[in-house]
């Protein structure tokens, strides 16, 4: 190529730089994130008008979300459909008693050290499930779940099969009054809820975002231009590991009590929140947060009707996976093409000419 063919192409790439930028961002979102921020502060001082009753579901809305974000992070963007979820729940929540209780750490590290015995425990854990694929997977991680229920029932320290309570001193090493204690653990709770949201949308805006990505589309692909499917999805499973036992840890510690059934329980900690990702869309950010909102509204209304409620929750699922794969979400971004959480990268092409007179070589 000559000096003066390679000097046009520069120039030529240049213009064409010029007139185009990459965005992942638009001016509805940027309102909505001002609106999103706005009503975060105000869920903040929650404890100033809120009643006590209202904090505690405010805790559970908070975990609740950050528990179906982690899950739509394996599911949605990992290919990781785990029905096992549960075990880091209950290894958390456990955790935090075994360290506050006989460890004598306090309470609020607790939380931290015992989403790190989670993501510590992921990893053996991933060393067995990740030999499965599909549907062996998720039944997979279901037993391993069990596993871990069955052992835990059996150290007699903790309590055994019944369960324990969290000692008085320990709780009182949380805040003296108990209005103040709820104050704080609800203020957690919020902050894991939109630390997990943020996690994950820098996460997706990262290239190990574009690798998930690429995975979900794709896996064979994704593997083709270099991704390490298999480091990507247990660095993915080991980081939800982590939140999902601080998860659990807050939980029963804002129940000051835990047993084996409770704190590894299929239902409460992965069936609702598959459900939660399904109604409000996988592999969308916002999805979790529509579908908790979902949730919890048809729990306000109809927990009253028993075993009915759980049916008509399973309808509602089958009737969006038949109706609306891509979630409630999805519609909305369909119709509008609006995002809270953009991560795509568009080009938006810049105001002026279409063509600039190129100077002389």
């Amino acid at each position: 190529m000559s000096a003066t063919t390679s000097a046009s192409a520069t120039t030529s790439s240049r213009h064409s730089a010029g007139r185009y930028r990459v965005e992942t961002t638009s001016t509805a979102s940027r309102i909505a994130l001002v609106v999103a921020v706005l009503v975060v502060i105000a869920l903040a001082t929650g404890p100033y008008w809120l009643g006590r009753a209202e904090m505690r579901l405010g805790i559970e809305i908070a975990s609740y979300l950050a528990l179906a974000t982690m899950w739509n992070l394996l599911a949605g963007y990992a290919g990781l459909v785990s029905v096992g979820q549960q075990a880091f729940v209950g290894v958390g929540g456990y955790a935090l008693f075994a360290l506050a209780a006989f460890g004598g750490v306090h309470p609020l590290l607790a939380l931290v050290l015992a989403g790190v015995v989670a993501a510590g425990l992921a990893v053996p854990t991933a060393a067995i499930a990740f030999r499965l694929k599909g549907a062996y997977f998720a039944i997979g991680t279901w037993v391993i779940a069990e596993v871990y229920m069955l052992s835990v029932a059996q150290i007699q320290a903790l309590g055994g099969g019944s369960g324990m309570s969290l000692p008085i001193k320990v709780v009182k090493e949380i805040a003296a009054k108990k209005v103040m204690r709820e104050s704080i653990v609800y203020w957690i709770a919020l902050a894991l809820a939109v630390g997990s949201l943020l996690l994950v949308y820098w996460l997706l805006r990262s290239r190990h975002g574009l690798a998930l990505t690429a995975i979900r589309d794709s896996e064979p692909a994704a593997e083709s231009v270099g991704v390490d499917n298999a480091r990507t999805k247990y660095l993915v499973y080991v980081a939800a590991a982590f939140i999902t036992g601080v998860a659990g840890a807050l939980i029963f510690l804002a129940k000051l009590r835990i047993s084996p059934d409770a704190a590894f329980n299929v239902v409460d900690w992965t069936a609702y929140v598959i459900f939660i990702v399904v109604i409000g869309g996988v592999g969308r950010i916002e999805g979790p947060i529509v579908g908790t909102v979902v949730f919890f509204t048809l729990r306000f209304f109809l927990a009253d009707l028993g075993s009915t409620y759980l049916i008509i929750l399973g309808l509602l699922a089958v009737v969006v996976m038949l109706k609306a794969p891509s979630g409630l979400w999805g519609l909305v971004l369909e119709r509008t093409g609006f995002e809270l959480f953009p991560v795509q990268r568009r080009l938006v092409a810049l105001p002026g000419p279409a063509t600039d007179k190129e100077p002389p070589t």
